[in-house]
């Protein structure tokens, strides 16, 4: 009689659990339904249309030839022969990866006829005075009250050497570049920003130091903007973050300190903003074998002591981070010093993570063009005004013979169409939509 009863009892919880899922499933699907409506509408735009087409590439390999010594020591870990000649100073199809100035320059100042505010990605990008743009590994600040745009990046106008034998290619800290737009393509000088020190040795922005990837976000309750850059020695073993602040998006900034957040190595890193106003610091750490993200304080002056390991084992850094539709997304790079390589797009549902693998998100050119996104390394993602669900990737072509010479890749990221890869904390396929970044020789903002 109880195994009976029993029997019954489990064949209603059964029944009810069915029936619970059944309509999780449905609401699921009715917002996946809902979503992906959107994502067919605002790929139907003709402006989206352009932006997503897809534009190839040749490039013909040159005949087998003896490398520099110099070369050699740039390789990449998995050498394919196109990134062995962008690596290579002495190539004969270097031209096609950095395009001289006497041909190749766009912006302001030149002549450009029909293509005015047309992209060039690796060409060189000239500012209002006519001089290239100087604003490496950087990001872009939106300010709302005076509705205009700021780049900010490495000022690398200076001679590349190494400091030792087996150091990594350098130029000398100048400091953080800043340039002006209302459109997002004339850029006027606004000068360095956070400038070196020449004499304090013992300083953290000594010329002799490291700075990379200076961010800046806006905050309201302080009404400062705080700058957070990759702060480091000339062997790399500081790995630290330092924070500046000004009361004008133009500078002077104010130089505060240098940390290891969380008490953990941190190189390679980026700050996010959130609709809510809570800002997080995301940095490769664990000698670039992880990502920690966590949020700052209020002021944004510093980390709270809350931190989130995520990509664990996947040796991720470059991150640029932005969000649609409730989704967090993160496009990164690989570790091979100034070697290109393959991007990965992911996506959380929680900036804290779990982050799921979209997938190499780049589209187009060729495949060594993908499998080395475009030859460039992201290091920023910013909407692209007036298309939902349309961004501008921004990414760094990076020159080691000759950093001042490193070129702008620019183009357009669209979230659309199913993911192709299935969840790897989960089973099936994600709700949202895939990422994708279109190779362009040539594009306009709409």
């Amino acid at each position: 009689m109880l195994t009976i009863v029993w029997t019954v009892v489990g064949f209603f919880l059964v029944a009810h659990l069915i029936s619970l899922y059944s309509r999780k499933d449905n609401n699921i699907h009715q917002q996946v339904s809902s979503d992906q409506l959107q994502v067919v509408h605002h790929l139907a735009h003709p402006i989206v249309r352009e932006l997503i087409r897809v534009e190839e590439e040749v490039l013909r390999m040159p005949p087998p030839r003896k490398r520099s010594p110099r070369t050699s020591k740039r390789r990449s870990r998995k050498p394919i022969p196109l990134v062995e000649e962008f690596l290579d100073d002495k190539s004969p199809i270097r031209h096609l990866f950095f395009p001289g100035i006497k041909t190749a320059a766009f912006g302001p100042t030149k002549d450009m006829g029909n293509e005015t505010s047309y992209y060039f990605p690796g060409k060189i990008w000239m500012d209002t005075q006519g001089n290239p743009i100087q604003a490496h590994g950087g990001g872009i600040l939106l300010d709302v009250k005076s509705n205009t745009y700021y780049w900010y990046g490495e000022y690398k106008d200076g001679p590349t050497y190494h400091a030792h034998k087996k150091g990594p290619a350098r130029v000398d800290i100048i400091g953080v570049g800043c340039y002006s737009s209302k459109d997002l393509w004339t850029w006027k000088n606004e000068g360095i920003v956070l400038g070196a020190e020449e004499t304090n040795k013992t300083h953290d922005l000594h010329k002799s130091n490291v700075l990379e990837r200076p961010k800046v976000i806006y905050n309201e309750k302080t009404e400062k903007y705080v700058m957070w850059m990759h702060i480091d020695d000339a062997n790399y073993t500081k790995a630290s973050v330092g924070v500046a602040i000004s009361n004008s998006p133009t500078g002077p900034f104010e130089y505060l300190y240098s940390k290891r957040p969380h008490g953990f190595d941190s190189r390679d890193m980026t700050v996010f903003k959130d609709d809510d106003g809570v800002a997080y610091l995301i940095y490769s750490s664990e000698v670039n074998s992880v990502l920690h993200i966590g949020p700052l304080t209020e002021d944004y002056l510093d980390v709270t002591p809350v931190m989130k390991r995520v990509m664990v084992g996947q040796h991720r850094e470059a991150p640029a981070i932005f969000k649609h539709q409730n989704i967090y997304y993160m496009v990164t790079s690989w570790c091979t010093g100034w070697a290109p390589n393959e991007a990965l797009a992911h996506a959380a549902e929680s900036i804290m993570g779990p982050w799921e693998k979209l997938g190499n998100p780049c589209i187009g050119g060729n495949k060594v063009f993908r499998l080395t996104t475009f030859f460039a390394q992201s290091t920023y993602v910013i909407p692209l005004p007036g298309v939902p669900g349309a961004f501008i990737f921004m990414a760094d072509r990076w020159n080691p013979a000759d950093l001042r010479d490193s070129r702008y890749v620019w183009l357009p990221l669209v979230i659309g169409g199913p993911a192709d890869q299935p969840l790897e904390f989960n089973f099936g396929f994600p709700s949202w939509s895939r990422v994708s970044i279109y190779w362009h020789s040539k594009w306009r903002l709409p």
